[in-house]
């Protein structure tokens, strides 16, 4: 069989042809980005960057954890942007007043909770500090998240100002020292004995001043008497902690000024074996600590930004002020991701597990914890209140527990 010459085609069909050619030609011309508009409608709308807060905010809310040994300070700073695991420390600790030293140790690590959660068992009056005052806790994790570098400057610019003011000195709890770490000259708090650590307690306005910035609304040591002023004692301590079986292989974390990050020691007794495998995030980032989402527990992140840089609900509109989007959290995701902490076989009470899956305020690590009042709504706490329980049933599932939650894609419709 031939093929026929364009003239010899069915009667019509070279015009239909040229017609349906002529309107594509038309069309194109007067909508030459068509394609790419159809693309950025897919994607949403453009993100705008989140909101950055400014050093004088920062520097109040670094200022009742600035003066805490390097050691001390990075683990807290680690711990606070996981909230909710806070608070089921606390109650964990209420429970077990009776575990000491390589009991404690041993019993903690049997928790779901990230590495530097289960260390903080030891120091039962940070832990208290932190969970008392949940609402500034979760603004300091809020804050580390976002601003990590400008966090750690702000703390610098905290102990400069304790240290001018002849409030930080070298005692028999702690070593002061002013040194060039790389290029910036810092100032580092180390304890004086390795053995043993010393929390020390103060007032921001007598160690640093009248703030630009309110400091954070919590409870601070009475102010000591004048003449204690005069002589140098404006920060005090309480008991000693001896490192012992709870620090096994050191302190888990440090800060790294130079580059103002968080070293990880994987020697650690929280830090290596199980522990860092739970942590994959921390296993190939040479040893610099990387936040875990999966610890998050369905606490909202501060903003949109944040959120989906680590795979989770975020807040809408300014960052540390609105409540978050409501949504539900599936019970299956924390039982698939193996580290959540609603991961019921990871803690073994279950009335310290996140009871996400029936709301309400109350039942964050028990029933006992009450509803904070209105004014406290913030970054966490509207994820541990919630109306009905929808704010706390965070939508996890969009994040990084999606993959556990559908078995790892689900099937689709056929």
């Amino acid at each position: 069989m031939t093929n026929r010459p364009f003239d010899a085609l069915a009667p019509g069909q070279p015009l239909r042809t040229g017609v349906a050619i002529l309107c594509v030609l038309l069309i194109l011309p007067a909508r030459p980005t068509l394609f790419a508009e159809q693309a950025q409608a897919a994607a949403g709308p453009p993100q705008e960057p989140a909101a950055k807060l400014p050093p004088a905010q920062l520097d109040s809310l670094v200022a009742p954890v600035a003066l805490y040994p390097d050691p001390m300070l990075s683990q807290t700073l680690i711990a606070s942007t996981y909230p909710l695991e806070i608070v089921q420390l606390q109650q964990w600790l209420e429970k077990n007043k009776g575990l000491k030293d390589q009991a404690l140790a041993d019993a903690v690590k049997k928790q779901s909770w990230d590495p530097s959660i289960q260390s903080m068992a030891a120091l039962p009056d940070v832990v208290k500090q932190l969970a008392d005052n949940i609402k500034w806790t979760s603004d300091l994790g809020n804050a580390f998240l976002a601003q990590q570098e400008d966090v750690m400057e702000a703390v610098q610019r905290m102990r400069k100002k304790a240290l001018d003011a002849g409030n930080l000195k070298t005692t028999t709890q702690q070593q002061v020292e002013t040194k060039v770490v790389e290029t910036k000259t810092v100032v580092v708090i180390q304890q004086a004995n390795p053995q043993v650590v010393y929390v020390p307690a103060y007032n921001p306005v007598v160690v640093y001043g009248a703030p630009v910035y309110p400091y954070p609304a919590i409870v601070y040591p009475p102010p000591p008497p004048p003449g204690a002023v005069a002589a140098g004692m404006a920060i005090s301590f309480g008991v000693g902690v001896a490192m012992g079986a709870m620090w096994h292989g050191g302190w888990g974390y440090g800060c790294g000024w130079g580059h103002n990050d968080i070293n990880v020691n994987i020697n650690n007794n929280f830090n290596r074996s199980a522990n860092i495998n739970r942590n994959t995030n921390i296993a190939n980032a040479g040893n610099k600590w990387q936040h875990n989402p999966q610890h998050r527990g369905g606490a909202p992140y501060a903003d949109r930004a944040t959120a989906n840089r680590y795979g989770g609900p975020g807040q809408r509109g300014s960052q540390l002020s609105n409540r978050p989007q409501a949504g539900t959290m599936d019970r299956r995701a924390n039982n698939k991701a193996g580290a959540g902490v609603a991961d019921r076989g990871g803690v073994s009470d279950s009335a310290n597990s996140m009871r996400g899956d029936r709301g309400g305020g109350d039942r964050i690590g028990n029933r006992e914890v009450s509803r904070p009042s209105a004014g406290d709504r913030n970054a966490f706490s509207g994820a541990a209140t919630g109306r009905g329980g929808g704010s706390a049933r965070a939508s996890s599932d969009r994040g990084s527990f999606s993959a556990g939650s559908r078995g790892g894609g689900g099937r689709g419709r056929k």
